[in-house]
């Protein structure tokens, strides 16, 4: 059997269907490989960063690991910003790069390069992977093969990287006498949950924060029997958006430094707070660490020890678990709660007041890009996935989206590439063509990912791009309007940056277009035919400048984000302690 027959076949035995690239010389032998595969589709990306992001989107949505594939040299330094944002956001791929054959490879030869394109892509990529390895031995592919994907898919998941040269790919290899890998024995984590089980006994003001590891179906279910039982109020972190149903009645919002004000000014007011998969970062609790929380205790859950070990946040407990085992102790516990009734009430009144909705007709001035989220909103059903890009575009969506049952929210908090949302919602729609799926991107990250739509076309696939078209890259002109007086250089058409014509594109792409402005929202008409297409690329036009409110500044504690409310208003809803 030839080597690269057995990694297709190895990889359609793990129930992989889909496999994402960009052909090249070194991997020819691959690509014919899936190609006679009745039961793997290899989908050519046009750009070996797309194939990088679409195969999280396929690990996302499937619940499996994602394949993505690529050349040597540049096809494979192509891949590396979708490996690095798999890596800090924990999306478990495999990615293959093709190598030079081994008797062109210069190894430990003090030359820059031997073989043409010839790029030791192992040693780039291992800060970013949980494991790299250049398989230059026919006889290891089974054993790296099963390590690698082990690896990915395992603790803390994550990307891995098997560079394997075009030689090694052509041999025959016999499966059945080649050595595999045995992994060792998982030893479940000791916790010490009587502490914990005191703590949310004693507590009278509890919160639930959700992060990204938190993306399971057993916690999902174990989370809903938790929060039935107890009636705790929950906040979520950015990466944590769509993890519950988010009209559960003591949902109070998404924290952090664009979160919602409601959400911020509640959470400083807990006296526990139970941190679910979730890092804990400057971007959830604000520079100000000393002030987060500072009269109350944290119970901080993660299955990586070194996040623990590392947070710099002195008034936590630790716990290293994944949360599905921490939520089985505390669902099976008999716990005696307190009644949650005044604090929930007292929560409930901060989002009437405080809540996103609230805070556009209050401190934004520029409200059309919020406007266009809010009608969103109303079209959007159950199990709709929604993909957003980085900058404006995602804060304006992770502040605004009311997320309905099964919907899920799909974004970058690590690395937060400009051009992510596009060939995510590809991956995802080739893992699940049946889900409606909406792309969110500014028109800065619309163009980095312009390749992508010809997959859509292509495909047919159920995507819907939406791009919020400001002209400018307004996250930075944001910055600049605040700390540069108002000198746009780089972001705006007088500072050197321009927008492609979108309705030439979307023709170019073979796609629908449709070009509507906060004048024509009204139109129900003009909507109901947008929103019923399977495929278009909406453009939505935003004029003058644009900003995100509330923000977090730097130097501000948690519940004050700005607009700043008045020293009396903030102190006036702040419960005394």
């Amino acid at each position: 059997m030839k080597l690269s027959d057995y990694i297709v076949s190895y990889f359609e035995s793990q129930g992989i269907t889909v496999i994402f690239g960009y052909i090249g010389g070194m991997i020819t032998h691959l690509v014919d490989s899936m190609d006679s595969n009745q039961n793997i589709r290899f989908v050519q990306t046009y750009h070996e960063q797309t194939a990088a992001i679409a195969a999280e989107g396929y690990a996302k949505e499937s619940g499996k690991f994602g394949v993505a594939i690529s050349t040597s040299g540049p096809g494979a330094t192509n891949m590396i910003t979708g490996i690095a944002d798999a890596y800090f956001d924990s999306i478990p791929v495999v990615y293959i790069t093709g190598q030079v054959n081994t008797y062109e490879y210069k190894y430990d030869k003090p030359i820059r390069q031997q073989g043409f394109q010839e790029t030791d892509v192992v040693s780039i990529v291992k800060p970013i992977t949980k494991y790299a390895k250049l398989i230059d031995q026919a006889e290891d592919i089974r054993y790296e093969l099963e390590k690698a994907v082990y690896i990915a898919t395992h603790g803390r998941k994550g990307p891995v990287l098997l560079d394997i040269p075009m030689n090694i790919q052509r041999v025959d290899i016999n499966p059945d006498i080649i050595s595999g890998f045995i992994p060792e024995k998982e030893m479940p984590g000791q916790m010490d949950m009587d502490s914990i089980f005191k703590l949310l006994e004693e507590a009278k003001r509890p919160m639930l924060l959700l992060g990204a590891g938190c993306i399971d179906e057993n916690v999902q279910r174990l989370l809903a029997e938790f929060i039935a039982k107890t009636n705790i109020p929950v906040v979520t972190s950015l990466m944590g958006r769509g993890i519950i149903d988010e009209t559960y009645s003591n949902y109070i919002g998404m924290i952090g430094s664009y979160g919602n004000r409601c959400a911020n000014m509640g959470i400083a007011n807990a006296d526990l707070l139970m941190a679910l998969g979730t890092r804990l970062d400057t971007r959830q609790t604000g520079a100000q660490i000393d002030s987060f929380l500072k009269n109350g205790k944290i119970v901080h859950v993660n299955i990586d020890s070194n996040e623990l070990e590392y947070n710099r946040l002195k008034n936590r407990i630790s716990i290293h678990s994944d949360v599905a085992s921490f939520l089985k102790v505390l669902c099976a516990e008999n716990l005696s709660i307190q009644d949650y009734i005044s604090w929930n009430n007292y929560l409930s009144n901060l989002q009437q007041n405080y809540n996103q909705d609230k805070e556009i007709e209050r401190f934004v001035t520029n409200k059309s890009p919020y406007r266009f989220i809010q009608i969103l909103n109303q079209y959007t059903q159950e199990n709709d996935i929604i993909t957003v890009d980085i900058g404006q575009n995602q804060m304006w969506a992770a502040q605004t989206l009311q997320l309905k049952k099964g919907q899920k929210f799909v974004t970058s908090g690590g690395l937060a590439p400009m051009g992510f949302s596009i060939p995510v919602a590809v991956g995802m729609a080739f893992a699940n063509p049946t889900k409606t799926i909406y792309s969110i991107s500014g028109d800065g990250g619309f163009h980095i990912a312009v390749q992508s739509l010809m997959l859509i076309s292509q495909y047919n696939l159920p995507v819907k791009v939406i791009v919020l078209n400001n002209n400018a890259l307004g996250m930075i002109t944001q910055f600049q309007h605040l700390y540069f007086e108002d000198r746009m250089a780089a972001t705006t058409k007088d500072g050197g940056y321009v927008v492609p014509n979108i309705e030439k594109v979307a023709e170019a792409y073979g796609l629908l277009y449709f070009c509507i402005s906060e004048k024509n929202l009204a139109d129900q008409g003009l909507l109901d035919k947008i929103f019923s297409s399977r495929n278009c690329i909406i453009e939505y036009q935003i004029t003058g400048l644009t900003t995100v409110a509330p923000k977090l500044e730097f130097d501000k504690s948690i519940e004050n984000p700005s607009p700043f409310l008045s020293e009396e208003e903030l102190r006036a809803n702040m419960i005394k302690q």
